[in-house]
């Protein structure tokens, strides 16, 4: 099995602050939002840079034709991306983790069971994160270093428990949220993205969706588009160092 080699994660250095609304189980009686987490290089969103570089980041998976498909289309148009993996499903279909990472794909915890993170306890948030962690190992060989919450919940308890599985909470772009999910059809998802491209964007999509193609059919358009406009497709620690205003956040070996 493959090993991952040395990665290296940058935190985020940016002087506006942003409102949002955090989802918090034994929060402080102020609620701590986006400027906060980002400033400190605890959650990222996105990476200004003047490079044209975006990363596809892909959650919920993996699935044994959906993400199959997306991996050969990832290959057609050389390009790499982050999936998000759930670890029940990784225990199921560990082949195709194994084939991400081989293919040169960055591997993301996603939880094991997908559980509501809004008012999740400690425990149960241990137990999905060890669980999830352990599937991508046996799958794999590596641990991940990249965590994104269910549902992009969190609170200090969220951010810390990850910080002390050695991870960085990476979250996306808020322009470019596809819902697909949802099923809005090909179109949607392929304008959402196209309409709203940025250099540094970390793009959300999933790549189990039950009963639905539509995210396959929107990057047999988003690909070559983009490509044609002079991106290139990182994963999410590549594209951390693009930042013009970064400081090492964590180096690790695996």
């Amino acid at each position: 099995m493959k090993k991952l080699s040395t990665i290296i994660l940058f935190a985020i250095s940016v002087s506006l602050c942003y409102p949002n609304v955090v989802n918090a189980e034994r929060a402080p009686s102020t609620s701590k939002g986006r400027g906060y987490y980002e400033e400190r290089g605890e959650i990222v969103w996105e990476v200004p840079t003047h490079n044209k570089v975006i990363a596809l980041t892909f959650d919920d998976g993996p699935d044994e034709q959906n993400t199959v498909q997306i991996l050969d289309l990832l290959q057609q148009y050389n390009a790499k991306a982050t999936f998000f993996v759930v670890g029940s499903r990784v225990e199921k279909h560990p082949e195709i983790v194994a084939r991400e990472l081989h293919e040169g794909h960055e591997i993301g915890n996603h939880s094991y069971s997908h559980p509501p993170f809004h008012n999740i306890n400690v425990s149960k948030l241990t137990s999905e994160l060890n669980r999830t962690q352990d599937a991508i190992f046996h799958a794999t060989g590596i641990r991940t270093a990249l965590f994104r919450p269910p549902g992009g919940s969190y609170n200090e308890a969220i951010v810390r428990t990850s910080k002390d599985f050695g991870m960085l909470t990476v979250l996306w772009s808020w322009h470019q949220d596809t819902l697909d999910w949802r099923k809005p059809g090909v179109n949607r998802i392929v304008k959402k993205v196209l309409d709203n491209a940025h250099n540094g964007d970390i793009v959300l999509m999933h790549d189990f969706v039950p009963s639905s193609t539509q995210t396959v059919e929107a990057l047999k358009v988003i690909l070559p588009e983009l490509q044609r406009r002079g991106y290139e497709f990182v994963t999410v620690s590549e594209l951390l160092s693009y930042h013009e205003k970064t400081r090492k956040f964590i180096e690790v070996n695996h």
